[in-house]
């Protein structure tokens, strides 16, 4: 039993290495650093990978927040840049969406707060369905609408799924 406990924990600085974080946005990659350097809007930014220098687009994994051209959209996006802008953080990408987005879960350094569920429990997001990712998320939307916060303070706030049926993307509103 010594000698296998001797040499588990020999191999263990191997796995550690194999398992280090890419830091580049790829699907696979664990948990890297980086400081987000722009919101684009409720739930999408971009980051910079403390390890490597690479920007990555990320798309929070769990929610959808209202599109920028959308009513209640730039208060959303004002929401998240409260929480998340100039922050070190720690990304763990899960996936990639149908633009080619990294889908990933985002926790500020500081505290561990996870950016979609503060978006969600603040009410500036909708739990997106995405594959069931939604689902740690979704008391606290309903926390949000059960009191009337951030999108649901108003009555018939439209979910950005049902905007982008009827519109497009925001670039076409209007056009």
């Amino acid at each position: 039993m010594l000698v296998a406990g001797a040499v588990a924990l020999c191999a263990l600085p191997a796995l550690a290495q194999a398992s280090a974080p890419r830091g580049d946005g790829q699907p696979g990659a664990d948990t890297w650093p980086a400081v987000v350097t722009y919101v684009v809007d409720g739930d999408s930014v971009w980051v910079r990978s403390a390890d490597r220098g690479a920007r990555v687009k990320l798309r929070l994994l769990g929610i959808d927040a209202p599109e920028v051209c959308q009513p209640l959209g730039p208060q959303a996006r004002d929401a998240l840049r409260r929480l998340a802008l100039n922050q070190p953080v720690q990304v763990t990408v899960r996936a990639r969406d149908r633009y080619g987005r990294a889908l990933a879960t985002v926790h500020r350094t500081q505290d561990g707060l996870d950016l979609s569920q503060a978006m969600a429990a603040g009410g500036w997001a909708w739990v997106d369905r995405y594959r069931g990712w939604h689902k740690p998320y979704q008391e606290d939307e309903d926390a949000a609408r059960a009191a009337g916060r951030g999108l649901f303070a108003q009555a018939g706030a439209e979910s950005p799924a049902d905007f982008r049926r009827r519109h497009g993307p925001c670039q076409r509103v209007g056009k």
